[in-house]
């Protein structure tokens, strides 16, 4: 296999350009009565580029040179959409909205202008709605729009509120329905349900709020059924599940318990797709791993995909649903499932990385931390896996989750004689909305807590024997790695990937969809400084007594350089052994193949050297 190297008992090994080269994945999907398109990402390309899957082989449908990629709300997501004999996408390089005619070889043609920004593109009967992004200060302004996707021809759908997401239209064009929701909300804490209806002078009527205006719930994925009946994913009942108009309101419908959708931090998400008469198809996650099914009224659940564990943005026709999906052996793959047989087929995706008997397969398990449980899965070492040290993955956001797929980077370790913990802390998605809520005033402590008790109780089992445990993670995972580091004495080294030493910083700097997330996770920066005071990795270098390798991006305007700089100089000065290593081309989390196959060589270099 290209990018392995033979170790000293004959299995394949990665070596980290292999590793980066893996990094291939798929954003979007989208179907049309043109077929099914995908959002492809290749590292060696450095840029997304769209796909249309024709006569059972997939063909690049954009120019080489253009990448497809919105940053609004600076994470973008729902970057193109599929009409019947065109493509509309954002063009990463000036977020201007295109149209990308399918006849062969046709230029693509600029449909917006103004300097707007776009994403969350939905395309219904020769119109592409989005979300609009108009710079401003200090913030940009947000509204969703109307493109004529013939003429370019631009009409404002609604404004005033501070975000907006997911629009779409009934099949017969006569009802209109998003989710907006309010500062300093977020979208996975508290959002509203908004429909309007298409008066007779084709103008679309006040708005009224279907849902979240008296609940504190979270709604994300309207849908419209064949018949016009507007469905959403609710977490009002505990979990993301599907809810419904019915005669007696609006309702849950029938669904397995646990979470129908991850956290909305990107525009776009397709996890469920109604199918007319309380029926539908959907993704759940069931202890982290997910899984995909149908229900239908009168003929119960039935399941597709088995051997995958997590799928992601679906769509279907009448004969088979489409997903992106991936297993503990397989990285993403684009698949098609027939609803009939069940049979699945992958239409485009990387091939294993290894034969699957040397692919260290995740475990899952839940441990005690603080008042309550916390999840995690375990992977153990290619060899000696007893006498393994532990390497404890903090993954970001931190309102996100990690998944049971396979994950080069944890393969990585693994062979390299590393237990490998990939954490869901307290706080995470996946679990239901009680314990994403979990680390609300809480950052900084639950997570360090459930670090530290990961680490604890895998011992306590017998998993690891080793008193050697690293911890890693980036972004905001790099914030509670450096806590961790500084507030526990569990840790031999760690590594930071442009981690949050200054959370009170970060405040100031960050962007509008995360102005108020600071004041969720730890609280107001002026009324509750003692607060961050304690919670501050920079204030309390003084704490961590072990190495620490530092990777930043010198372009970071979310963590900026200053920031890494301050902190490894504190360490410095107290005479701990640390190492840093700076990116010029880089921004917020690494794209260039050759930094990312450098950060995990020098990153390995470190914990070897320990």
């Amino acid at each position: 296999m290209s990018g392995t190297r033979k170790s000293s008992h004959g299995a394949e090994r990665l070596d980290a350009m292999a590793v980066v080269a893996a990094g291939r994945d798929f954003a979007e999907l989208a179907l049309s009565e043109a077929g099914l398109f995908w959002n492809e990402f290749r590292p060696e390309e450095g840029g997304c580029r769209l796909y249309h899957w024709h006569n059972g082989h997939a063909q690049l449908v954009t120019p080489p040179e253009i990448s497809v990629r919105s940053r609004v709300y600076e994470y973008g997501g729902g970057s193109f959409c599929a009409g019947p004999d065109a493509l509309f996408f954002v063009n990463e390089r000036d977020q201007q909205l295109y149209r990308q005619p399918l006849t062969k070889q046709a230029a693509p043609v600029l449909l917006s202008a103004g300097g707007y920004h776009y994403g969350g593109l939905a395309y219904h009967r020769g119109q592409v709605l989005a979300v609009e992004e108009c710079p401003g200060q200090p913030y940009p302004s947000h509204r969703l729009v109307a493109f004529e996707g013939a003429s370019g021809e631009r009409s404002v759908l609604a404004e005033g509120a501070d975000f907006y997401a997911a629009a779409t239209l009934s099949p017969a064009g006569d009802r209109l329905a998003w989710v907006e929701w309010s500062r300093p909300e977020l979208p996975w804490t508290r959002t509203r349900l908004m429909c309007a209806q298409r008066e007779r002078n084709g103008k679309w009527s006040r708005p009224t709020c279907i849902a979240g205006q008296e609940e504190a719930e979270s709604l994300q994925q309207p849908r419209f059924d064949a018949q016009g009946r507007l469905g959403c994913l609710s977490d009002r009942n505990g979990y993301w599940q599907p809810w419904a108009e019915q005669a007696s309101g609006w309702a849950p419908l029938p669904a397995e318990p646990g979470d129908h959708a991850a956290a909305p931090w990107q525009l776009g998400p397709a996890t469920w797709h109604p199918l007319g008469e309380g029926g539908f198809i959907a993704t759940w996650f069931s202890e982290g791993y997910g899984h995909l099914g149908e229900r239908r009224a009168g003929r119960g659940l039935r399941e597709y995909g088995n051997g995958f564990s997590r799928f992601r943005s679906l769509c279907a026709d009448d004969t088979h649903v489409y997903a992106i999906a991936a297993s503990p052996v397989r990285p993403a793959s684009v698949v098609a499932v027939d609803r009939a047989s069940g049979e699945l087929q992958v239409l485009a995706g990387a091939e294993p990385l290894l034969p699957a008997e040397q692919i260290s397969q995740p475990r899952p398990f839940s441990y005690p931390s603080g008042d309550g449980q916390a999840h995690g899965f375990f992977y153990p070492a290619a060899s000696d896996a007893m006498q393994a040290p532990l390497l404890v993955f903090i993954h970001g956001g931190p309102t996100s989750a990690t998944y049971p797929v396979l994950d080069p980077r944890i393969q990585f370790w693994c062979q390299r004689g590393f237990a490998v913990a990939d954490l869901n802390y307290r706080g995470s998605s996946g679990y239901g909305r009680d314990y994403r809520m979990a680390l609300h005033q809480r950052w900084g402590v639950v997570d360090v807590e459930d670090a530290g008790n990961a680490v604890t109780w895998l011992r306590d089992q017998g998993w690891v024997r080793s008193q050697r445990a690293f911890i890693r993670g980036s972004s905001a995972g790099g914030y509670t790695t450096l806590c961790a580091l500084a507030m526990l004495d569990t840790f031999s080294g760690g590594a930071s990937l442009y981690g949050v030493s200054d959370p009170k910083a970060l405040a100031l700097e960050t962007h509008k969809f995360e102005a108020d997330y600071l004041d969720w996770l730890i609280g107001d920066p002026a009324r509750d400084a003692q607060r961050y005071a304690e919670r501050t990795p920079l204030i309390h270098a003084e704490r961590i007594q072990v190495p620490v390798i530092f990777f930043q991006g010198e372009l970071d305007t979310v963590v900026v350089p200053e920031q890494t700089a301050a902190m490894v100089a504190s360490l410095e000065a107290k005479g701990i052994p640390v190492q840093a290593h700076y990116y010029p081309q880089e921004r917020h989390g690494f794209r260039l193949a050759s930094n990312l196959a450098h950060a995990l060589e020098c990153e390995w270099a470190f914990y070897d050297s320990l």
